[in-house]
């Protein structure tokens, strides 16, 4: 039952019944419509600001499930990267310094590669931005690995030929000599015996009496052999390829032909004092990639240490040369 109101009527002296007007009625509805609408929109203005939709919510979870994935598969990738590098360095400053073959340049492993920079921050990466990212670092890879598999590929070869290689670098000297007494002259600059100037000698001279053997230090194929016009009167060349050539010159008489394939401490001729030359010797020289290099470290086949830091100390010695 609703409730009647009055109120004292200081007019009439009475209690009279209370009735508020339509218009009154209206604006207190009115205004409480109103702050019930100004409460509301404050509410839900302070919630969106700081609280997040569910649209955002599950926004929000895709990129953290999509940071966490990412994270995973660039601790893989940099993982890889690491073992790469280590197969890299391993290739060029172990595997193919003991076959003496270049390093392959790292543009070659990574030709199809750009520069590497920082990755983008994930949470303002879309999803094909972080599959592009994923993308170019896994082709990085692969194709490092392809040329590193070639890399591989090429030394096991090199192992396959190892023992031919090692047939085929000079690793004797070119005449018997025990007793290390016959090293006459050595690599090096050495005053010319008939010009009586300071030259360039390019090998070893090794005495020893006229008609002494002369033997090949290594596997290959005569390119030279007889007298030709240079000083080294009769003298025998052999290409014993990977780069390598050896000269002996000044011979008494030359025991082999050209295009014959020769074999180390194969008697290829005798000493002798033939060209320029002042006295029976053999004039040695070893030759890489065209390049003429010092002799005394090609004797490692028949030398101890004590032996070698022995010939050593002999052929460095300032003298005169025998040619």
């Amino acid at each position: 039952m609703k409730k009647i109101k009055y109120y004292y009527n200081t007019n009439t002296l009475r209690y009279e019944k209370l009735v508020v007007p339509l218009r009154v009625k209206l604006l207190r509805i009115l205004g409480f419509l109103s702050a019930v609408l100004v409460s509301c929109f404050i509410v839900v203005s302070i919630a969106f600001q700081y609280l997040p939709s569910p649209r955002e919510k599950q926004q929000l979870t895709k990129v953290s499930n999509i940071q966490e994935h990412y994270d995973e598969l660039n601790q893989e990738v940099e993982k890889l990267k690491s073992q790469m590098q280590d197969l890299e360095k391993r290739d060029n400053s172990v595997y193919r310094s003991i076959f003496e073959a270049s390093p392959i340049p790292d543009s070659a492993r990574e030709k199809a590669m750009a520069s590497e920079a920082e990755q983008k921050l994930v949470a303002t990466m879309e999803d094909d931005d972080i599959a592009q990212s994923i993308a170019q670092s896994m082709s990085t890879l692969a194709n490092r690995m392809k040329y590193e598999q070639k890399s591989y590929d090429d030394i096991q070869k090199m192992i396959a030929n190892k023992q031919q290689l090692l047939a085929s670098t000079p690793a004797i000297q070119p005449v018997s000599n025990k007793d290390l007494t016959r090293v006459a002259s050595g690599y090096g600059y050495r005053i010319d015996p008939i010009y009586k100037t300071t030259k360039f000698h390019a090998g070893l001279d090794f005495t020893a009496p006229q008609g002494t053997p002369i033997y090949a230090t290594a596997n290959g194929t005569v390119e030279v052999a007889g007298f030709t016009e240079g000083g080294y009167g009769n003298h025998v060349v052999i290409n014993h390829g990977y780069g390598y050539q050896t000269l002996y010159g000044h011979m008494f008489k030359v025991k082999t032909h050209v295009g014959e394939a020769v074999k180390r401490g194969e008697v290829i001729g005798y000493v002798g004092s033939t060209g320029k030359s002042t006295g029976p010797h053999c004039h040695y020289e070893v030759h890489k990639n065209g390049v003429p290099v010092d002799p005394i470290y090609f004797f490692y086949n028949d030398l101890s240490p004590e032996q070698f830091d022995r010939i050593l100390k002999l052929s460095k010695a300032s003298n005169q040369s025998f040619d």
